[in-house]
């Protein structure tokens, strides 16, 4: 995959004072808000909006319609431009703010949810937005046939009480400390088209732009909502997005004007291009992907956990994220964030690089045989160092490269034959969503085959709190963490920062925590 460098000056935050209080105080206020949540956007921008045009963007991968539901390829276009979600995270914090719930209220117990409805929302069809809605969109993400990654959180979902077209009652099997990831990820879908979601035939959602058209392997086209509930918005009159798959040709593209955005181009291009002039490089900070080492624990050698805690000695962190991702991101031992409530700097310093305690374990163990480390496009310089990190201390790997469908079959059926490198989301909200939803992560299957009882009983702890902040849930997260820790079935490297990278005329890029561009409020100048 790809994407950049840091420090291209920082970004700010809209502040949510005036949409905390429309979650109070109702609509009025909150469409006063203009984009109606509190995206992340591109600081220092004094530009006065302009009305109208079509915005061109380049992305490496097409959609793959069956996988509408999960967050990969051309999927965060299409749900973050046609579809909306029950609320929205901030990127800076896990505090929800409103978006097609106005308000809401938890049950003490945490085991019900009630929900007040926006009441001037249609969708593109014209069909007014009711909480019936609300029922379909979430059994429908619960329904295995999507393979949504926040399933299992879905599922716990038990009773929808239907007060009135505009109030809606959750029962929940359990309290679930991510029950607001699950309201800011579940796109709001039209049950009226939804048997064509999987075809790709047609997406009807109450975003602020409609979809047009798909040509497979080639373009997504889509054009203003002109009665998007936000008023005056969305600036843009059109937005086509582009499949350019070789990176080159993609960063050519943006140089040349064909396209006025990229995502993930190569990161050495992205940072020279930021340094050029008349770019902007966004790091998408707040929706955080987590380079690491995965680790198949059933390989004999590999099952014991003093060559696992070789490899976590060996790795070169810093020099992963200095030359591979030219600085954007920063080196982890631990699987979250800095900015999650379940980042802890004593943790996080548990296995920085030590060439001579990765030997002298390695000196305790049977010594591995030469391992395949398995890796997709774009993930090829992180193995080599890898490889050349296990090296160093006397673990011999062979490069496994395979395409991307390949690697993700491999990942989701548990048949990765030693170690392989990729990076993981979710860890940028409620820490319990990493442990029951992320595959690499989940306690009860995952890609390691690596089974604990211990484990599952400090996530399943986690997941069923009945808040996801405060002090009992960092000492649950505490416990998940060193679990992760003694276990090793995946040894993080650090955070990368996905990218878009801009034409300067491009102004309020903004995005959500799962990488969605949000152009509510974007225009050309």
């Amino acid at each position: 995959m790809s994407s950049t460098a840091s420090g291209f000056g920082r970004r700010n935050f809209l502040r949510t004072s005036g949409i905390a209080a429309a979650a109070i105080f109702g609509g009025a206020a909150l469409a006063a808000c203009t984009s109606a949540v509190s995206e992340q956007k591109a600081g220092g921008d004094d530009a006065t909006p302009v009305r109208g045009g079509t915005l061109k963007v380049g992305i490496r991968e097409d959609l793959v319609p069956a996988n509408l539901l999960t967050n990969t390829a051309a999927t965060p276009v299409v749900i973050g431009l046609v579809y909306e979600s029950l609320i929205r995270y901030p990127n800076d914090t896990l505090e929800p703010q409103p978006l097609l719930a106005k308000a809401w209220q938890l049950a003490a117990d945490g085991r019900s949810l009630s929900l007040d409805l926006r009441d001037d929302v249609k969708f593109h069809s014209g069909r007014p937005f009711t909480a019936k809605d609300v029922e379909f969109s979430l059994r429908t993400y619960a329904d295995a046939k999507w393979s949504a990654q926040l399933r299992s959180s879905a599922a716990a979902v038990t009773g929808f009480d239907i007060v009135s077209p505009t109030r809606i009652v959750l029962q929940l099997a359990h309290p679930l400390s991510n029950i607001y990831d699950l309201l800011d990820t579940v796109p709001i879908l039209d049950s009226e088209t939804a048997d064509k979601l999987g075809t790709g035939d047609t997406y009807i959602g109450t975003g602020p732009f409609k979809y047009v058209q798909r040509v497979p392997n080639s373009q997504l086209i889509f054009e203003k909502n002109p009665n998007y509930w936000v008023p005056e918005r969305p600036y843009l009159d059109r937005v086509e997005v582009s499949i350019i798959p070789d990176p080159n040709a993609l960063l050519n593209a943006l140089k040349s004007g064909q396209i006025a955005a990229a995502r993930e181009l190569g990161y050495r291009d992205a940072e020279n291009l930021g340094k050029s002039g008349g770019f902007t490089v966004h790091d998408l900070e707040g929706a955080e992907l987590q380079a690491y080492v995965g680790v198949n624990v059933t390989e004999p050698t590999l099952a014991d956990v003093r060559v696992r805690q070789a490899i976590a000695f060996s790795l070169d962190r810093e020099r992963i994220i200095n030359e591979v991702f030219r600085g954007a991101g920063y080196p982890l031992n631990v699987p979250w964030p800095k900015n999650s409530p379940a980042f802890d700097e004593s943790r996080n310093t548990k296995y920085k690089r030590d060439v001579d305690k990765a030997k002298q374990l390695l000196g305790q163990a049977a010594k591995p045989p030469k391992l395949p480390l398995t890796f997709a496009p774009g993930y090829g310089e992180v193995a080599q160092i890898v490889q050349a990190n296990l090296a160093d201390v006397g673990i011999e790997v062979d490069l496994d490269p395979v395409d991307a469908a390949t690697f993700v079959k491999q990942l989701t059926g548990q048949q990765f034959r030693g170690l392989w490198v990729t990076d993981h989301s979710w860890a940028q909200f409620v820490p319990s969503t990493l442990t029951v939803s992320a595959y690499p992560f989940n306690a009860r299957r995952n890609a390691s085959r690596y089974e604990s009882p211990a484990y599952t009983a400090a996530a399943d702890t986690a997941w069923q709190l009945p808040k996801g902040t405060g002090p009992d849930a960092v000492r649950a997260y505490q416990a998940v963490t060193d679990q992760l820790l003694e276990g090793l079935f995946l040894i993080e490297i650090g955070v990368r920062f996905q990218q878009y990278s801009t034409v300067n005329k491009v102004h309020g890029f903004a995005w959500t925590k799962r990488r969605e561009p949000v152009l509510t409020d974007t225009f050309l100048s």
